[in-house]
């Protein structure tokens, strides 16, 4: 229970939320949690007052990452407070990191850790929540989710978190395992062998020994048919106690898809989708599917030495590739992946100006821009508009930091279109910046020694 001066300090932090005044808000609630760090209501409100400065802002590649090199120091400090025992004084460092940067994933590990640390579990698991939701592909935030939840008995939850792990990576048996052990422990929560056992009902035993036997054949890599039958057989039983679970057809389209019944994998998602209304992961679902089938036929096509036929049914998977992006774009026009793809598929057919609208548009998102920008310039170039391609790879190269593959191509490309505006010396600069770190990269050693030659 918040004192008089705690409450006040709410009450005002409050409002200045209320009034989209979010610094003086983030003052004034932090001010709060540090008179009283159990106050969830303060720390709430001042989660949302984070979130809401942090997305009126914009931000780019750049920022990101000095974000991420700056909060380094801060998180080494968090960690030594947790070594020496001070996990409320770790709590409230964390807390001023994401202040300053609250989607920074190091500054949400270290309030994670600190939190744990602190025995506040509940905190920790609503700040990997708000993770997650940022980066909803990034194994390690949903696994450390997981664990804490079933470190507070929500094993439902766990369970999910570990179901989503093997949908983003199926072959990763450690994620098997989580999964295997997360499903007998939301089992056994929810009245399984032990609790059969002291009651005498050992016939709910016996059907805990079925359901871990099931667990055993969902966690194979490799599983039989007769395996996928029985796991199809089980989820429409599911499915007939729960209608309006949309896992259980999730579950279902992964059995029948992984039988190669490719109709049926796409019926249960279209079954899915009348109870949840444009849901982006069922239309990707349902798009990888029908993309997965006509890799099927295509294949038997060709084993069976019918290649007309194949190099037919190729060309109808292109045009349902890119009706279908076109589709989601219209659907979900803030969705710049979908755009990104959109316009490597218009790229790639010579729709060049097609290309160049969506890949402008989908620069904007950070995770995308370097190869929106790369490909921004391959369209200029195959438009022999060389100068726009070397301004959009400056660009790029300009707010990558490291010396990654990717790097490497857009410095090769500014070296490549340097060499076609006939400036060698320029093209040479470009090209010794690779030399110096990789001579084994493509032709660089051939490129600078007949640049140097000239």
């Amino acid at each position: 229970m918040a004192n008089n001066k705690t409450q006040k300090l709410f009450n005002q932090g409050f409002a200045a939320l209320e009034r989209n005044n979010y610094d003086i808000a983030i003052q004034l609630l932090f001010q709060c949690i540090e008179l009283d760090p159990s106050f969830q209501k303060a720390r709430k409100f001042l989660r949302a007052a984070e979130i809401k400065k942090a997305s009126s802002k914009k931000s780019n590649s750049i920022s990101m990452q000095i974000s991420s090199l700056l909060s380094k120091p801060a998180a080494m400090k968090v960690a030594k407070l947790i070594k020496n025992k001070k996990p409320m004084e770790a709590v409230l460092a964390a807390e001023k990191m994401l202040m300053k940067d609250v989607f920074n994933q190091t500054a949400i590990i270290a309030f994670v850790d600190a939190a744990v640390a602190a025995k506040m579990p509940e905190e920790a698991i609503a700040a990997l929540e708000m993770c997650r939701d940022r980066y909803p592909e990034d194994i390690k935030v949903i696994g450390r989710l997981g664990s804490l939840y079933q470190l507070v008995g929500r094993t439902t939850s766990a369970k999910e978190c570990y179901e989503k792990i093997c949908e983003i990576a199926p072959n990763d048996p450690n994620a098997l395992k989580d999964l295997k052990n997360a499903m007998a422990n939301d089992s056994l929560n929810t009245g399984g062998w032990e609790k059969s056992k002291e009651s005498g009902d050992f016939r709910a035993a016996v059907k805990d020994q079925d359901e871990t036997s099931k667990i055993e054949k969902e966690s194979k890599s490799v599983k039989s048919d007769e395996d996928l039958d029985m796991m199809i057989k089980d989820t429409l039983k599911k499915i007939e106690a729960e209608p309006e679970n949309i896992n259980y057809y999730r579950a279902l389209s992964r059995y029948y898809h992984q039988k190669l019944d490719f109709d049926n994998a796409i019926l249960a998602i279209k079954k899915a989708q009348e109870y949840v209304k444009g849901d982006p992961e069922l239309d990707d679902v349902l798009t990888k599917i029908r993309v997965g089938k006509f890799n099927y036929q295509i294949k038997e096509l060709r084993a069976a030495g019918d290649d007309e036929a194949a190099d037919k049914l190729e060309l109808e998977k292109e045009q349902f590739v890119a009706d279908d992006l076109q589709d989601k774009v219209q659907r979900y026009p803030n969705d710049m992946f979908i755009r990104f793809d959109l316009a490597v598929v218009y790229y790639k057919n010579d729709y060049i100006n097609e290309a160049i609208q969506q890949f402008q548009l989908a620069q904007r998102n950070p995770k995308l821009r370097s190869q929106a920008l790369y490909y921004l310039a391959m369209c200029f170039k195959k438009k022999e508009q060389f100068d726009m391609a070397l301004q959009q790879l400056e660009t790029a190269v300009s707010e990558l930091f490291s010396m990654d593959e990717n790097k490497k191509n857009i410095l090769y490309e500014l070296g490549s279109i340097a060499e076609l505006m006939d400036d060698k010396e320029k093209a040479a600069e470009y090209y010794k910046q690779i030399y110096a770190v990789d001579i084994g990269y493509k032709d660089i050693a051939d490129k600078i020694e007949s640049l140097y030659k000239k």
